[in-house]
């Protein structure tokens, strides 16, 4: 296996890791293990394109780990903000929608504040509580 096709395996290891949001450092070794096995030993690699290719996997590391603290963080945000609106009147940014805020519901798209006669309001832009 040429170093080509090392970097590509590599790269897509990396890219489903990093959706997994985690890369630890026994993935890396594996990695790096396995692209050292398959290079091919008449054309081994160069070691400063090693040296920034393990610089490359400590910044995804850095970066996975920065964002799984802050996705933490919003989520603490979100649901400290939520428990300050139960009690509180909300009407809709037409008018339509009103009332006492009886739960809140996180959601990917954002909050939904449950009224307390059963309707779930979108808390989006537009929207008033008082």
């Amino acid at each position: 296996m040429d170093i080509q096709n090392a970097t590509a395996s590599t790269g897509t290891t990396m890219r489903n890791t990093a959706r997994q949001a985690s890369l630890d450092y026994d993935a890396f070794l594996q990695l790096m293990i396995a692209q050292l096995r398959n290079q091919d030993p008449t054309e081994p690699m160069d070691p400063t394109a090693q040296m920034a290719q393990l610089a490359s996997f400590s910044q995804v590391e850095q970066a996975i780990g920065t964002n799984a603290r802050l996705d933490a963080l919003l989520t603490a945000s979100t649901l400290a903000q939520a428990d300050g609106l139960i009690g509180r009147q909300i009407s809709s940014a037409d008018g339509r929608i009103s009332g006492e805020v009886t739960a809140i519901t996180i959601r990917a798209s954002g909050g939904v504040a449950v009224l307390d006669d059963g309707r779930e309001l979108p808390i989006t832009q537009g929207v008033e509580i008082r």
